[in-house]
């Protein structure tokens, strides 16, 4: 169904995972270091990267954060860290989805279903996130086509990752209206999957920096503090 890159240096957890991925029609390629993997994953993006964050040679963070320099592949990062940093960090350097060590193969499955459904690298269309999700949308300066995961301000491109996208989209649906975290959280993830109000925070913080560059007096996504955030249109 899709083409997965699994970069982990614990021979067990590669044979695992490839074996339940590969068990769901899923075609696996392991890496058991950081820069063999970032290597990889740049001369043949696949659908899907599963990266564990402590590795020999380049850990997971750094893979990440080189790969999103040029790549906007769904990420999902394992660690056996039980410490929240290294997950606000993630999310920061634009994870889309995190794993602690141990998990099951169910958890891990549902996880890449859940997200290769909502990219449509599963062989079917985008999951929509909301009433008229798949229609482009132009928003002041902002432009979005979902049909090709595109957007721009002011006609400069601006690659977000899958969850960025997913959570632009539903702020900028409806300008001026407050979505809650909670709002956020239903329109960028499937219901099976759990995340806190910092993740969605992180997403957000990245994004905006993301627009920044393009234009350093970006504002368009405003927050309310203890209520969410809403588009604002200029």
């Amino acid at each position: 169904m899709a083409n997965i890159t699994l970069v982990d240096d614990d021979e067990n957890i590669v044979a695992s995972v490839s074996l339940a991925l590969e068990s769901h029609g899923h075609k696996v390629t392991a890496w058991h270091d950081g820069a063999s993997g970032l290597e990889a994953l740049e001369a043949s993006p696949p659908d899907l990267a599963i990266l564990d964050v402590k590795m020999p040679r380049m850990d997971g963070m750094e893979v990440l954060r080189r790969l999103r320099q040029t790549s906007q592949i769904p990420v999902i990062m394992l660690t056996s860290k039980d410490e929240e940093i290294d997950e606000i960090l993630g999310f920061n350097l634009g994870a889309d989805d995190y794993i602690h060590k141990p998990f099951s193969q169910r958890l891990l499955i549902e996880r890449v279903k859940a997200l290769l459904r909502r990219t449509g690298a599963d062989g079917g269309e985008p999951e929509p996130s909301g009433e008229g999700s798949t229609k482009a949308i132009k928003r002041g300066k902002l432009s979005m086509d979902p049909a090709r995961h595109e957007s721009t301000w002011e006609g400069k491109p601006v690659k977000l990752t899958v969850t960025e996208f997913l959570l632009l989209q539903a702020l900028a649906q409806r300008p001026g209206f407050v979505k809650s975290r909670d709002n956020l959280m239903d329109a960028a993830y499937d219901d099976q999957v759990y995340v806190d109000d910092r993740t969605i925070d992180s997403h957000v913080k990245r994004m905006r920096k993301k627009f920044r560059v393009v234009d350093p007096e970006f504002d368009a996504i405003e927050t309310l503090y203890g209520v969410g955030y809403r588009y604002r249109e200029s």
